[in-house]
């Protein structure tokens, strides 16, 4: 029997030099002599399978980096792959698969969120290179599967070195020097090569110490290919091979610019400049050769789906998989382990009966569950909703204020704010950001900065007058900050009496946050970044060093440090050795808790973690 290399070398044998060039492109057509179907390898699925209808979407990818859970990651990435394939069992029926429809998926993110003005970071798993690297082959190993055939292809972006700005993106040249190069931003991109073995790698749209990412011979020949002996396919970013000649100007043109990336290994272009590989050819720029070696690496990856077999067996998957109930439990589940308790003065666990006001934009919006780059819920809790079905007692509602405009009827809605704050026991405060204040360049709209990345930590300025006046109430105020990085919590710290952090929390997120709420089950998540005071003692957010950057190397003092996170028991660490631990349950509830350990070399660096469940009274030895 053929290897699926092999079945590729001898389709590919039998193109037309046009016919593999059009196969290198992303929207790649049919050559119905050779019975290839048209195929969009454009499709994504960062925290569900995105923008293709009703799926199952979990918290974000920054809030499940929060759970320190790989194992739970690599079933919420399984869930994905079984909802991915069900999908396209159903799309491939009308003959071909179009955007969003097919097997190969741009995910996970896992770029180092170095800096928290990046709009983007929430698509990552956090500031450590270890902690992305063990999240990232969890989410890969769930996605593609160990059977004869690859469940779907993921792939890691953006190689390398790409956290902002977005504004500058398509021309930006990010400087870095070897040790910050290596230890920070290429270390979790070599551990997922080597021990997930991603089927795809994205190249990022910036330069690197003055190469394009897509097309540096640095970045792409000598490292991925050569040191890392990576074997997939790597794809352009979106319109990134433009960018080489129109932004970047390291290349006079299209033709130019696509010879480039090819001839240092970028196989598949999303975007329109690879249909000048035929000019490039016959300017001799490149030769036919790489190019069907280029075609080669592209129908492995196709026969390896089992795109032109009907023995997959993935193909059997049914639709119904899509929102199932074991699904949905999952989602709450991982949002569960998402949710990060701060702060609390001994008002968490509320009691059931209580009166509540839920307060905030961010109380009843399905935009600060979703985050970006999402699929679909055809249902899903909010935090009011999660509240009101959980309450037992009284339960008020006032949004109080937009997330970032200032309204017509402002009064009305703080004075509302105030009087609900009033007739309540407690507030339960949701403010923060959503996907429209912090990601992609173009996909934000702020009204104020149309570019994803944040100017400062601080809420919106209608929301920090909601916040001052709901303090002002003097009723006891659970702060719950929704975003997908740090803002700044030093009056919520001072003031509140809990502060909980909510990663964007997904479709469950509301009966999630309800069942943590009263009690149902122990909050055990962790911050996966820095949470600072302010940006005022951070280098400049273009400045690609290290230095004074993250948990590792900040020599300030943060509000809330990596790792931080609460639980309602009381557990105590007895490290033996420096390998060994002994965990002991000395309060009163069964609680999951992430055991972290640390190495100086010089600076704290995480080295390995462990979420564990201990039962009160419980003991365990952990050994590292």
């Amino acid at each position: 029997m053929k290897t699926f290399k092999e079945r590729a070398i001898e389709l590919v044998s039998q193109m037309t030099l046009a016919e593999k060039i059009a196969q290198m492109q992303y929207q790649a057509p049919a050559i119905e002599r050779l019975g290839v179907p048209a195929y969009n390898w454009w499709n994504e699925c960062l925290h569900g399978v995105a923008r293709a209808g009703n799926a199952t979407v979990f918290p974000q990818a920054i809030g499940m980096a929060a759970s320190f859970n790989p194992e739970l990651l690599n079933e919420v990435a399984t869930v994905i792959s079984d909802e991915a394939r069900a999908k396209y069992n159903e799309f491939r029926k009308f003959g071909s698969t179009g955007q969003y429809e097919g097997l190969t998926f741009w995910s996970p993110n896992i770029n180092i969120f170095r800096d928290p003005r990046w709009g983007r970071g929430h698509e990552t798993y956090g500031e450590d290179p270890y902690l992305s690297g063990r999240m990232g082959v969890a989410f890969i190993k769930g996605l593609q599967g160990e059977g004869k055939y690859r469940k779907v292809d993921a792939t890691i972006k953006h190689f390398a070195v790409h956290s902002g700005p977005e504004d500058e993106r398509h021309s930006f040249d990010a400087i870095v020097d070897e040790k910050d190069l290596r230890e920070t931003y290429l270390w979790a991109f070599k551990y997922c090569i080597d021990n997930a073995k991603p089927s795809a790698v994205m190249g990022a749209y910036n330069r690197v110490n003055g190469e394009p990412c897509c097309a540096s011979k640095t970045l792409l020949q000598d490292i991925l290919y050569g040191e890392y002996g990576f074997d997939g396919y790597v794809v352009s970013d979106c319109g990134a091979i433009c960018d080489i000649n129109a932004h970047h100007h390291v290349t006079e043109n299209e033709a130019e610019s696509a010879a480039l990336a090819v001839n240092n290994g970028c196989q598949l272009n999303c975007g329109t400049a690879y249909k000048w590989l035929k000019t490039a050819v016959a300017e001799e720029l490149i030769s036919e050769e790489t190019i069907t070696k280029a075609v080669e690496k592209l129908f492995e990856a196709r026969f390896r789906l089992g795109m032109f077999d009907d023995d997959c067996e993935y193909d059997n998957i049914p639709y119904d998989v899509v929102e199932c109930d074991k699904h949905t439990a999952l989602n709450r589940k991982m949002a569960h382990e998402s949710i990060i308790l701060l702060k609390n003065n001994g008002i968490l666990p509320l009691k059931n009966g209580v009166n509540v006001a839920v307060i905030g934009p961010n109380a009843d919006s399905y935009e600060a569950l979703v985050a970006n780059y999402e699929g679909r819920a055809s249902r899903y809790s909010t935090i009011l909703k999660g509240i009101q079905d959980a309450s037992e007692g009284k339960v008020l509602y006032s949004k109080g204020s937009h997330l970032f405009k200032a309204d017509i009827n402002r009064g009305h809605n703080l004075n509302e704010a105030i009087i609900a704050a009033n007739k309540s026991d407690v507030v339960i405060l949701c403010v923060g950001l959503d996907a429209t204040l912090e990601g992609e360049e173009s996909d934000a709209y702020n009204s104020a900065i149309a570019r994803g990345d944040k100017d400062s930590l601080e809420l919106p300025q209608k929301q920090q007058e909601l916040v001052d006046a709901i303090i002002n109430t003097g009723k006891p105020v659970i702060y719950v900050n929704i975003s997908g990085s740090c803002m700044n919590l030093s009056i919520p710290k001072e003031k509140c009496a809990a502060v909980i952090q909510c990663f964007y929390p997904g479709a469950e997120g509301g009966n999630a946050f309800a069942d943590i709420i009263y009690g149902k089950v122990s909050p055990s998540g962790r911050l996966p970044v820095t949470f600072y005071k302010n940006t005022d003692d951070l280098p400049d957010f273009k400045d690609y060093s290290m230095k004074n950057r993250t948990y590792k190397f900040y020599k300030g003092e943060p509000v809330y440090p990596f790792g931080y996170g609460l639980t309602y028991s009381d557990v105590k660490e007895n490290w033996l050795d420096d390998n060994t631990v002994e965990i002991t349950n000395c309060g009163n509830y069964d609680t999951a808790y992430s055991v972290l350990k640390y190495e100086y070399i010089p600076h704290k660096s995480l080295s390995d973690f462990k979420k564990i469940f201990i039962k009160k009274g419980e003991k365990i030895i952990i050994e590292f």
